[in-house]
């Protein structure tokens, strides 16, 4: 009698541990699950939310902007033109790097389309350091590292409404990577990077691009070879 006491309260403790056992592996397998999918879908853990402010801050590093004036009409050696000279070479760098685009476009646009006509107002702008107003926002600076900067050569300096842009700006453009480009017919980039870099002085200023408005309409091709070639070495 004793012995089979002995052997029911054996019984009794196996069956209890074994439940004990299947209770313990039915609940932890689900948790896991659940932890799992907390982590990895909906709850940051630490590493990433710290991701997350990094990317916050470091929004804009890196990009970049292209800045222009250009003109149609009338030009010289050219022709009438439907595209201007500065506007192909602009959106040829704007196809290199993945550049934005904005064009200075005049407030009140009294520029004549024939060349002589043009040369005339460019002359009295330059004499009177005019300082034409430009339609439309300029996109928010801070979120670009490097600007190109490209206007047609106006009796060897930048087109006045350039200057409009430098000292409007001129706060937004301290820090940053300013890179000109002109298009000429035999002046060159014409001292635009010394006169930006007097113009912006706290910002840096790189080697700069000259191209003739004959080859932006006529070889462009070669243009945009000499573009990616000026654009591999910048910051060499």
């Amino acid at each position: 009698m004793k012995r089979i006491g002995t052997k029911i309260v054996c019984l009794a403790l196996a069956l209890c541990l074994l439940f004990c056992l299947a209770s313990c592996g039915q609940g932890s397998e689900p948790e896991q699950t659940a932890q799992d999918h907390v982590s990895n879908e909906a709850a940051p853990s630490a590493g990433a939310d710290n991701t997350a402010e990094q990317e916050d801050d470091s929004a804009g590093e890196g990009r970049s902007l292209v800045v222009y004036f250009s003109r149609t009409g009338e030009q010289y050696t050219v022709g009438v033109i439907d595209k201007g000279n500065t506007a192909i070479v602009a959106e040829m760098i704007a196809d290199e790097t993945g550049a934005d685009l904005f064009e200075l476009v005049p407030a009140e646009d009294h520029y004549p389309m024939t060349y002589a006509e043009l040369t005339d107002v460019a002359m009295r702008e330059q004499n009177e350091n005019a300082r034409p107003e430009y339609a439309g926002e300029v996109p928010e600076l801070s979120q670009y590292d490097t600007i190109f900067i490209g206007a047609p050569v106006w009796w060897g300096d930048w087109p006045m409404i350039l200057y409009t842009f430098f000292e409007s700006g001129a706060d937004a453009l301290a820090g940053k990577t300013l890179v000109p480009f002109s298009t000429h017919e035999g002046s060159g980039l014409s001292g635009f990077d010394k006169k930006l870099a007097k113009a912006c002085p706290d910002a840096a200023v790189e080697k700069g691009l000259a191209v003739r408005g004959n080859d932006c309409q006529n070889r462009q091709d070669s243009v945009r070879e000499d573009v990616a070639e000026w654009l591999s070495g910048l910051g060499n």
